[in-house]
């Protein structure tokens, strides 16, 4: 793999770490709830700690790093705008889209590990998508639980 593969790579995982920094973002800002406001708040920061350390890397391997989300990103966003706004910004809702943001997060993590990534990079890679998936399962938990509680 050269280096502009790597980066490619790379640059694909900023913009999803972009992604879900801004979708957790804004879901905090909708949300109701203060404990789920402190999560996906704390989440967007986790977000946005993996896309620096990514963008490390690019530099590492002599690429320009992404600093913003994608395009599909953008849209995911607006859906949540449009979504909560039928639904009132619910707490479910919130949830929902959370756990479609991760769904995305984990397929993109997955697609970067089936390339001959160099080890260090693999390394870097593997534990961040261990951590997706992390939060995918802790918002799935999450919404759950809410639905069992209603």
């Amino acid at each position: 793999m050269t280096n502009d593969d790597v980066t490619d790579v790379l640059n694909d995982l900023i913009e999803t770490c972009k992604d879900g920094e801004f979708g957790f973002d804004a879901c905090a800002r909708h949300t109701h709830s203060s404990d789920l406001r402190s999560l996906f708040a704390a989440r967007a920061e986790a977000c946005a700690k993996a896309a620096r350390e990514l963008q490390g890397l690019v530099e590492r391997y002599g690429g320009k790093p992404e600093s913003s989300g994608s395009a599909a990103g953008v849209l995911h966003r607006g859906w949540v705008a449009i979504r909560g706004s039928l639904t009132s910004h619910s707490d479910r809702s919130m949830l929902e889209e959370c756990e479609r943001g991760e769904d995305t997060a984990l397929e993109r993590y997955r697609d970067a590990l089936r390339q001959d990534l160099p080890p260090a990079v693999r390394e870097v890679v593997e534990r961040q998508c261990e951590g997706v998936k992390l939060n995918h399962d802790m918002i799935k938990g999450l919404r759950d639980r809410f639905d069992a509680a209603v």
